[in-house]
This record gives structure tokens, C-alpha cells and sequence, in this order.
């Protein structure tokens, strides 16, 4: 496609354009083997011309490291486009980056700070970014496992699995934008597998017990309300909970409505409608029977960004005498999901909590002690009497048993007075305990039959019986 020519003193590039004009590129004073290598550029820039292609990997790094002159003969033979005359570095692309985005919310600036601090430690600032490899991209995922990507931390702590792989999503965010405006011809992020999945095991499930411990921790009405929303509301903390305003509570029907920041930019996402629960209701009505008249949001004190809400909730959660579980804000709202989704449909659960059924049971459904117990048929805990020892189960027969699983399994709501009080209806205990025995008495027909076998119970004798 192309040729090579002796110029005088130098070499020149011969070759046909696409426009079917013979052109030349004059390449100065260099060697044969120089000139050969430019040859081989200029044809993989010839063909990415005639196809409509990207500019292969190799030659757009050799565009980055050429000169003005010879970049400026390869746009006017019509082999570059101008945008080509400068390189980008990747600091300057990051920074333009971030300005053509400045609408974003500020937590999502932070991530994406974090993952250009990443990218800036481990390639510079100064790099170009076209000079950025499939093979640089996969050194850069590794050195993600080092203890050299946390940033302000000592030690030899790694960022979990998790992390990483949301890091290298963003990374893969950021060099597809160059490739969409042609700044690189491929995106070298784009083969590495950024995909996994949360990390159950750090999931929690924050019993009812417990929740009333901390909640009886709690400093103020402020702070059991806050508690609340995450808990018994399953409200994200703190974009949720401090966008909440007490317009939002409709109190005659027994409604909240909850401003969603996150999905706010989803059509039809900015808000949700959600039961007013008893607990919720209980903790939203002591903090309004204390708030000055005129008062906007409902939680006010802790609205600074400079206070850290998970700290304080840690120190609250040990003076409960309880120990502070993982994700101490996504736990409570988890741990409320799934007790929704026990009790409702999913698509009612999900769409109360804000999310689909699908990042529902991604991250946030859980397997509780309370499902083994029910699967199992004995309660959720050791019932013990004094003719038996402390742990040891009792094991209780017919409508009794029954009836302590589903009390167990019934929801819990505390009055004023700090009690518990059980809402749930004798009707729907009988009818667990008949659905259970119901299920028995199936099990029990079902192994007489197998015992039995399908030939007459009996074979002259009284005491024989068919071999099954």
C-alpha cells in the first residue's frame, strides 16, 4: 500500500490515498530501517482511513511520540486528523474528565477521585494516555491487590474483592470515554473481568432483640429516630434519611414518603411511598411532639458532613452491651428487607425498600436462624423449664409446638411503655399449626405405605406382611 523512496539525503513515503491522489510524506535525514518502520505506520494509518476504523493500538502510541514535524506532514497528506497534534496526558484527561461532569453527586465524585488517585500513583501523571497497554491495564489490576492502593493507610491491609472490582469498572468508565472521543483507539481496560459480587459474608442480621437494645442506647428522639428509618424503614443512610423533611410524613394515612437522591436520576426513581410501620410511627412521633414549629427536616443535629454517623452508632451499639456487626447502615436496611420479603410479595418488599428483586437478591436478602427454625419445626429458641437444663430444647408435640414457632416468627412491636406487644392473630397461628400438622400427617400415611409395600398388608398368617 505503501512505498518506500530515497529523497536526496533523507527517505520519503510514497502512496495512494483514498481519494485515489498519489501523496508523500518526506521523513527527513533518517536510516532505511527509520524509514521502514514509519512505512508501516502510515499503511495501518492508510487502512484505519479506507475501513473507518480505529487507529490501531501500537501506531497510536507511536503518534504520541513522534515530533511536530512529522505529526504535522501526516495531517496534511490526510492520514491524521488534527485533534492527533497534541498527547494528552493522563492527569489532563482525568481533570477534563471530571469538569465535563461536574453535576454528578458528590459521592460519586469522591469514588471517582479515588479511582484517579489509583490510576495517577501507578502509571504518573505525565504518562500519555495513549501510550496505556492492554498489558499496563492488567499490571494496574494487580498492584489494586497491594497494600500500595490504600490510600492514607499503613500496614499491610489489601482493598477487599469488592473494591477492586468497582475500581476497575471505573477505570474501564474512564478510558471508554477517551475512546468515544477518539482520543484511543481501544479501550485497554476493556477485556479485564471487573465483575463481583458483594461480599455476604459480611452480612448481618440485626434481630428484633437487638434492635430494641440499641434503640434503648440511644442518646436523644433524634437519634432513635435516625436508628429507626435505617432499621424498621430500610431507609439508605444518610442520603435518605436526611432528605426526609416531616412534609413528607402523611400521618392520617399512614404514609412516608422518601426522597431518593440515588436513584433519582432513574425516571420515576426520585421518590417512594412506604407504610408508616408501628415502630417507625412510635419514634417519628416522639421527635415530633419536641421539634420547634416550622422545623423542615426531620433529622437536623447530624446534617453537617463533617459528622461521622458510623462512628457514633458503633459507640451507641457498645453501650448496649452488643458488639458493632459489618456495614452497620446497609445491615439494618438489609436486615429489613428480608423481613419484608417473608412477609409480602417481592415486588411489594422491593419496591418499599427502593431497589428490584434482582439487586435485592444480590445484596440484600438474607438466610436468617428463623428460617432454619421454621424449616425444622422447633422454635427460634431453647425454651427451658425447671426439669431441664439451661440450652436444652423442649420439645413440645401437637398444637403447643406449633403454636410457640409461629409466636416466635410473629412480628415484635414495642408500645410506649417499653414492652412487647404480639400482633399477630390466633387465626393465623391455628392456621400454621393445622398446615403443620396437616404436613405430618401426609409424612406418616406416606411411610405406612412404603412400609406396606402394594400387596395386601397381610399373607395367611396375622402377624406377616408384604416385603416392600
Amino acid at each position: 500500500m505503501a512505498s518506500v523512496a530515497k529523497d536526496g539525503k533523507g527517505w520519503r513515503i510514497l502512496f495512494v490515498a483514498p481519494d485515489g491522489r498519489r501523496k508523500t510524506v518526506r521523513l527527513g535525514p533518517v536510516d532505511r530501517k527509520g524509514a521502514e518502520s514509519i512505512r508501516h505506520h502510515v499503511e495501518a494509518l492508510l487502512s484505519a482511513r479506507i475501513a473507518g476504523l480505529p487507529i490501531p493500538q501500537a501506531t497510536a502510541i507511536w503518534l504520541s511520540s513522534i515530533g511536530d514535524t512529522l505529526r504535522a506532514r501526516l495531517i496534511s497528506a490526510g492520514l491524521i486528523d488534527a485533534q492527533h497534534l497534541p498527547g494528552i496526558t493522563l492527569k489532563a484527561f482525568l481533570d477534563d474528565y471530571f469538569k465535563r461532569r461536574a453535576s454528578v453527586r458528590p459521592s460519586t465524585l469522591s469514588h471517582w477521585k479515588q479511582v484517579a488517585w489509583c490510576l495517577v500513583t501507578f502509571f504518573g501523571e505525565e504518562r500519555l494516555l495513549a501510550s496505556i497497554t492492554l498489558g499496563d491495564a492488567a499490571d494496574f489490576a494487580c498492584w489494586l491487590k497491594t497494600p500500595k492502593a490504600w490510600r492514607n493507610r499503613t500496614g499491610e491491609r489489601c482493598l477487599s474483592a469488592t473494591t477492586i472490582g468497582k475500581r476497575l469498572r471505573t477505570a474501564k468508565q474512564f478510558f471508554q470515554d477517551a475512546v468515544d472521543h477518539e482520543l484511543l483507539p481501544r479501550n485497554p481496560f476493556a477485556k479485564l473481568v471487573s465483575r463481583c459480587g458483594s461480599n455476604r459474608a459480611r452480612d448481618y442480621f440485626v434481630t428484633p432483640e437487638e434492635a430494641w437494645k440499641v434503640l434503648d442506647a440511644c442518646p436523644d428522639a433524634e437519634w432513635r429516630a435516625l436508628f429507626s428509618l435505617a432499621r424498621w424503614g430500610a431507609l439508605r443512610c444518610p442520603s435518605e434519611i436526611l432528605a426526609l423533611t416531616w412534609a413528607d410524613v402523611d400521618w392520617e394515612r399512614g404514609r412516608l414518603r422518601v426522597p431518593s437522591p440515588k436513584t433519582a436520576h432513574h425516571p420515576g426513581h426520585a421518590e417512594r411511598i412506604i407504610p408508616l410501620f408501628p415502630e417507625l410511627r412510635q419514634a417519628l412521633e416522639e421527635l415530633w411532639n419536641i421539634t420547634p414549629e416550622g422545623t423542615v427536616y426531620v433529622i437536623n443535629r447530624y446534617r453537617s458532613p463533617a459528622v461521622n454517623l458510623r462512628t457514633q452508632l458503633q459507640r451507641i451499639i457498645r453501650r448496649a452491651g452488643l458488639k458493632p456487626w459489618p456495614k452497620l447502615w446497609q445491615n439494618l436496611r438489609a436486615t429489613r428487607a428480608t423481613e419484608l420479603a417473608r412477609e409480602y410479595p417481592q415486588h411489594v418488599a422491593a419496591a418499599w425498600c427502593g431497589h428490584s428483586i434482582r439487586i435485592a437478591d444480590a445484596h440484600y436478602w438474607q438466610v436468617t436462624d428463623a428460617d432454619f427454625a421454621q424449616a425444622i419445626g422447633y422454635p427460634a429458641r431453647p425454651v427451658t423449664n425447671d426439669s431441664q437444663t439451661a440450652g436444652s430444647v423442649q420439645m413440645n408435640s401437637g398444637t403447643e409446638s406449633g403454636t410457640q414457632v409461629a409466636q416466635n416468627a410473629a412480628q415484635q412491636v414495642r408500645a410506649r411503655d417499653g414492652k412487647m406487644k404480639n400482633f399477630s392473630s390466633q387465626v393465623s397461628m391455628n392456621s400454621y399449626v393445622l398446615q403443620r400438622d396437616a404436613k405430618r400427617n401426609l409424612l406418616l400415611q406416606d411411610d405406612l405405605a412404603r412400609l406396606a409395600g402394594f400387596e395386601p398388608a397381610t399373607y395367611g398368617l396375622g402377624n406377616r406382611r408384604s416385603i416392600p
